[in-house]
């Protein structure tokens, strides 16, 4: 499975923009977001469809995104993986007791 190509980005112009309003993401180049450091979320492209790989809990998924449906699944999975950040949450730590 190939990076998508600009032809390809061009199909999900809508979702790429709603990407760049999000606070937290950075597009290095476009079509890839990085999110600190770290590289967050890019596309693919196959004869199967559209894919975007996202690092949700420090793991990468692969989400399919040819479709409006798909497209607000992934926008769903990132505002949570975000929001959770924001939070303090992280699910990679386990919880320690204070200490005394």
């Amino acid at each position: 499975m190939k990076h998508a190509t600009d032809d390809a980005l061009d199909a999900l112009t809508g979702l790429l923009e709603r990407l760049r309003r999000l606070d937290g993401l950075t597009e290095r180049k476009r079509g890839v977001f990085y999110r600190r450091s770290q590289a967050f979320v890019h596309f693919h492209e196959d004869p199967a469809g559209l894919f975007a790989d996202v690092r949700l809990s420090g793991s990468w998924r692969r989400m399919l995104v040819s479709s409006n449906a798909g497209q607000r699944a992934l926008l769903a999975a990132i505002g949570a993986e975000l929001s959770s950040s924001a939070s303090g949450a992280n699910p990679r730590k386990s919880a320690r007791p204070p200490r005394r």
